[in-house]
């Protein structure tokens, strides 16, 4: 089964982002996700209509981030992405009148809501903030791009 990697890209983007002075191309994204441009372009969409990076256009143009990390939470971007749920299983609808299915369908609605509760409520509690203090570059004690990556800006 394939995972759904499109928070984790995003989230990657937008710290990439700010470590590079808030803006980058499409083009840039791309080849830190070994992606296509229009890719990049379609998924950072909801970003945009989030209101959390603004877009432009021609020579110059790219994204660039209008949001402070630190009043950002990562349930924020979830919901920008309009997931329809986390979890890519749950309860059948095969008969709905067999009372073996209801009970079973019941206590995995219950099991899987209690799940995602859970997870909201940890996501909604990490700014992006605090994910960029946990970034170590190799060599260094902070947060900051390696030479090859600032050379790249």
């Amino acid at each position: 089964m394939q995972l759904d990697t499109r928070l984790a890209r995003l989230l990657h983007v937008l710290i990439h982002m700010h470590l590079r002075g808030g803006s980058t191309t499409s083009e840039t994204i791309a080849q830190m996700l070994h992606t296509n441009p229009a890719l990049v372009r379609r998924t950072m969409a909801s970003l945009r209509e989030a209101r959390y990076v603004e877009s432009g256009r021609g020579p110059g143009g790219g994204w660039t981030l209008v949001c402070d990390l630190s009043e950002v939470t990562v349930k924020d971007i979830y919901v920008a992405l309009a997931y329809k749920g986390i979890f890519t299983w749950g309860p059948a609808e095969d008969n709905p009148q067999c009372p073996v299915e209801s009970v079973v369908n019941e206590y995995l609605k219950k099991a899987l809501g209690s799940a995602e509760n859970a997870l909201l409520t940890i996501i909604g509690n990490t700014k992006l903030s605090e994910l960029v203090q946990k970034i170590v570059v190799p060599g260094t004690n902070s947060p900051s791009l390696p030479a090859s990556e600032k050379q790249a800006k």
